[in-house]
């Protein structure tokens, strides 16, 4: 916890020195392990802070009782940038009683500052698991961006994490948080489009190799430490851009690092469809690439109950359309509309069935550690969705027929694909 009039070690000790001759303190003044009393400020660390962290520091600087007191990141130049931005953000918007922003090269020494509660990880997918199960570890709560993990077996182990620590884990698929988003959802849960018989997810391509040629590391990188768990391939300005750069990292394009757009997209719109259909903690039982090896659309999954989910461009942007025996329903971040168009002015019914409601992603993050209760997008339905994203390329990979099993989570009566669940770690990394 960040020191404000004083520190919470100070409080306790003060507070159970003056009551211990007359009671017996209960755990939810002293702050029992897993428990922050809601008066506290809770103090995050980030862990990455290249072009998505500098978007979205705010989001969570500005929220009531919190502060980001410590960032981690393998380039200087993009660390300092942070540092300098969130100290001038601090100065400017909130009452700066708090010290300046602590920084570390590696962040296993900001996961042993022990006055962080809680990190954001913000950094390329090749790195989620190993970060936030060592986050985990060290008794801290995690909010990781999407996709969740690189790998099926990773996204598995996050979740056994999150179960036996006890840690609070919000995955980065805020849309799940925009009321257009839940509209749809609710009305197609609801019946309004009808019995759903297929649900075509607009999204971009799969992953593919890295075949970029090497460049001279620069001397603010440390490139070793950026590659990590993943096999070392040359540097590259794509993956890893100067902070002049303006657009996005490429990394994500990549296996080695990423997913391709597929996963870097599909975490939010195959989430949907999953939210949409009821299907959060189970997944399809049949996956059929397209017949071309060279296809980059048209794979199709198939679950238990008969439903389609199709990776098919419907030339709306990336978006979500859910065809049912009553019409069809569109939803994306700039559309949401139906044919015919009375299903998506539908208003609910008292009756009706109602999702999780969050309308701040952030603060509902927030909230869940304090409550010690599950957010709207935990590490199930992230490990889910991302699930999704890498059976997909799994299947385009391997170009043939797979049958899934969502309950043991392996490839029925296939050893190749149940092999590309995981992926080799670089040594000394392991998981």
């Amino acid at each position: 916890m960040t020191k404000q009039n004083t520190s919470r070690r100070e409080f306790l000790q003060k507070s159970a020195f003056a009551a211990a001759a007359i009671t017996i303190i209960p755990r939810h003044v002293l702050g029992g392990k897993g428990f922050i009393a809601p008066s506290d400020v809770i103090a995050l660390g980030v862990i990455g802070t290249g072009k998505l962290a500098t978007g979205y520091y705010k989001n969570f600087a500005k929220l009531p009782g919190v502060r980001i007191i410590a960032a981690s990141d393998v380039d200087n130049k993009k660390l300092k940038r942070f540092q300098d931005n969130l100290n001038t953000y601090y100065s400017e918007n909130v009452d700066s009683g708090g010290d300046p922003l602590k920084t570390f090269e590696n962040y296993h020494e900001l996961l042993a500052f022990e006055e962080i509660d809680a990190v954001l990880i913000c950094t390329p997918d090749h790195w989620h698991a190993l970060q936030s199960i060592d986050a985990m570890k060290a008794g801290k709560d995690v909010y990781c961006e999407k996709p969740l993990a690189h790998t099926l077996y990773e996204g598995k182990k996050m979740v056994e994490t999150s179960k036996k620590t006890g840690k609070i884990v919000q995955t980065g698929s805020m849309q799940r948080s925009w009321r257009d988003f839940r509209h749809a959802c609710e009305l197609v849960q609801n019946g309004y489009v009808g019995e759903i018989s297929k649900v075509l997810v607009s999204i971009g391509d799969p992953e593919k190799t890295c075949d970029l040629p090497g460049e001279p590391v620069p001397d603010y990188l440390n490139w070793d430490a950026w590659v990590g768990p993943a096999q070392m391939h040359e540097y590259s300005p794509v993956l890893s851009p100067p902070i002049e750069a303006t657009g996005w990292p490429r990394w994500r394009d990549y296996r080695e690092f990423g997913g391709g757009i597929l996963c870097d997209w599909g975490a939010h719109m195959f989430d949907i469809a999953q939210w949409g259909l009821g299907m959060d903690n189970t997944g399809p039982v049949k996956i059929i690439p397209p017949e071309a090896s060279n296809a980059v659309r048209g794979l199709k999954m198939i679950y238990a109950n008969g439903i389609e989910v199709v990776h098919e461009n419907f030339n709306r942007g990336w978006g979500v359309r859910f065809i049912g025996s009553e019409g069809t329903l569109d939803i994306s971040r700039s559309y949401l509309d139906s044919k015919p168009e009375k299903i998506a002015v539908t208003e609910l019914k008292s009756g009706d069935k109602r999702l999780y409601f969050s309308d701040n992603h952030y603060q509902d993050w927030i909230d869940a550690i304090k409550k010690r209760s599950q957010p709207i997008t935990n590490v199930e339905v992230g490990h889910r969705s991302a699930s999704l994203c890498n059976i997909a390329n799994i299947a385009y990979r391997l170009n043939r027929t797979l049958e899934w099993d969502p309950v043991r989570e392996k490839f029925k009566g296939d050893g190749e694909a149940n092999k590309q669940r995981t992926k080799k770690y670089r040594k000394p990394y392991k998981l």
